[in-house]
């Protein structure tokens, strides 16, 4: 395995150094020092240096990728330091160093959390945030159809470098391109090619994950258990996944898209979601068809009940108007309505950005348009009847900032196992509800007003779709839904197992209990912790990692700890 770099040694040996101490209070000075010795000074600790530079920089680094202006309030805890590392072995580093110095950890890639997570923490959680958005390059392998993806890599900029490489090969996923990949692909990661080719998730081949102790895993080494959690179990609970290998999937030279608005009253309006519920999830594989319903849609400008329908088809334009007009009468269509386009000329159609955006425009991680948003999440398993919809957009009408996106399921993703990954919304559901309120600065004196209403909406829909319990999809993190109230020092509940498992269950229904047993294996200490992080198995009751141990400089050793687990072949350094 060789020798370890003297730096990389002296972090091993701090860390062995602050297991046997216990746990000293956090020092920023202690990692500023650490990262120093790593060789690492892309960072910034405003309580080492509080100069007007350094503070502005601090500043603008922390806020850039701040996504929900809801946690951007000055009044929010800020994290003691925020580390941009350059690369695997940079990454390897800031992980340790924050260990040495007894920060907390979090892992940013987009900056698109709901609820914040991956640059927020307590009141009381001393914390670094580790922000991937300078690992963010992409080699495609177009004869193997397969590409690996740094975790900083943005949708739009993975999206872009396979572009660049061939025009017949795609990724599935999302269509936001400023979202971090590894965050998107951590939660599961729907989008366009789902119904034809799956989840994100679903697409990945392989992956290199830095646990908490430094050590670099690849499939095979990291286990199965590991390499299963991490596909799907939610981001920034597991260690930091540095790169993805993730595989492509074909797509023809034209394919079609559409977006159009219909507008009417409640009970018109209604009568097309209630068209739509029942065709769209059954459509052909290659049909995804999408309907956003509210009073006032943000991206149309738009005020009155209204029903907007993003359509894509891989194929030509002939053929979907045909599906359509067959399957999805009411929906009126006509030729003018639909255009064809090359699939990466689709992803800007549909990816919000400007009107008259280029692809290089997919580079960009800038999100032109910052807001306050709350959301939350529903599957639906039954049709709704026309009655309760029109119930239910009677009381959306009563909120023209809040909007509904129904995504349609069915396809290929009724045909992966509920078990085959920690995502388990599969056969049976016919499409995802997210509920939506969103506001600007001009109305956040109203926020509290806003939240209200959402929570009431969503208490209302509660009739209306699954139970027992009633799901939600991780990638839209909901914290109404329960959070770990345990701390470090055990304070709080017993059992975070137990607690955990409340909002768990909704997000993964049976799979919880695996994921608790991969979070114990790779993380029994926890130190990859957020508000709805899966947490090991006896940490409560003290039954945590004892020993860290320490490495042999001349021969490489592992830790006394990772021999009693795993062995030294996990290690790739």
């Amino acid at each position: 395995m060789g020798t370890i770099p003297l730096p990389l040694f002296l972090l091993f040996f701090s860390l062995s150094a602050r297991a046997e101490a216990g746990n000293p209070p956090a020092s920023p000075r202690n990692l500023a020092m650490c990262l120093s010795s790593a060789r690492l000074t892309n960072y910034t600790i405003p309580s080492v240096d509080p100069s007007e530079a350094a503070m502005l920089s601090y500043y603008r680094v922390l806020n850039f990728s701040i996504e929900n202006l809801r946690f951007a309030r000055p009044s929010l805890p800020k994290p003691e330091a925020v580390v941009l590392p350059d690369n695997k072995l940079q990454l390897r580093s800031t992980i340790i160093c924050c260990r040495t110095a007894n920060l907390g950890i979090r892992i940013r890639s987009g900056g698109h959390s709901y609820e914040g997570l991956s640059y927020s923490a307590g009141d009381h959680t001393p914390f670094v945030i580790i922000d991937l958005m300078n690992m963010n390059r992409v080699w495609v392998d177009v004869e193997n159809r397969t590409a690996w993806v740094e975790s900083g890599a943005t949708l739009g900029e993975t999206y872009h470098a396979i572009a660049k490489a061939s025009d017949s090969i795609a990724f599935s996923a999302g269509s936001c391109p400023t979202v971090g990949s590894g965050g998107h692909i951590a939660g599961g990661g729907f989008g366009l090619l789902s119904r034809k080719h799956g989840l994100a998730a679903d697409n990945v081949l392989d992956a290199i994950l830095v646990d908490p102790d430094g050590r670099v895993l690849d499939r095979k080494s990291m286990g199965d258990d590991v390499f299963w959690a991490i596909r799907g179990g939610g981001g920034g609970t597991w260690g930091a996944v540095y790169a993805w290998k993730i595989r492509l999937v074909p797509v023809p030279k034209r394919v079609t898209s559409f977006i159009i608005n219909r507008a009417g009253s409640t009970r018109t309006v209604a009568e097309l979601v209630n068209k739509w519920q029942r065709v769209a999830p059954s459509l052909p594989d290659e049909f995804y068809l999408s309907c956003f319903v509210g009073a006032g849609i943000p991206e149309l400008d738009r005020i009155g009940m209204s029903a907007t329908f993003k359509g894509f088809y891989l194929g030509p334009k002939p053929e979907a108007v045909a599906i359509l007009n067959r399957r999805f009468a009411q929906l009126n269509i006509s030729d003018s309505e639909l255009q064809e386009m090359s699939w990466i000329e689709s992803v800007v159609f549909f990816s919000g950005l400007p009107k008259g955006s280029s692809i290089s425009d997919l580079k960009n991680r800038i999100l032109h348009t910052k807001t306050f948003f709350k959301a939350k999440s529903d599957y639906v398993r039954q049709p709704i009847s026309k009655r309760d919809l029109v119930r239910a957009l009677d009381l959306l009408s009563d909120e023209p900032k809040a909007y509904l996106i129904l995504d349609p399921y069915g396809g290929a993703m009724d045909r992966v196992g509920s078990e085959d990954l920690p995502f388990p919304h599969r056969s049976g559901n016919l499409y995802i509800i997210q509920y939506l309120v969103e506001w600007t600065a001009y109305d956040d004196g109203r926020r509290d007003e806003f939240m209200e209403w959402i929570r009431g909406f969503y208490g209302f829909m509660g009739e209306f779709v699954s139970k027992g319990p009633r799901a939600a999809y991780v990638n839209y993190l909901d914290l109404d839904l329960g959070s770990t109230g345990w701390t470090d020092d055990n304070e709080g509940s017993s059992d975070p197992v137990a607690e955990a498992r409340v909002w768990g269950e909704r997000y993964f229904l049976e799979n919880f209990d695996r994921l608790v047993r991969a979070k114990t294996a790779v993380d029994p200490d926890n130190v990859f912790t957020n508000e709805q992080s899966i947490p090991p198995s006896g940490l409560g009751l003290g039954l945590g990692r004892d020993e860290v141990g320490t490495w042999d400089d001349d021969h490489g050793a592992c830790s006394r700890m990772v021999e009693r687990t795993r062995g030294c072949k996990g290690i790739i350094l």
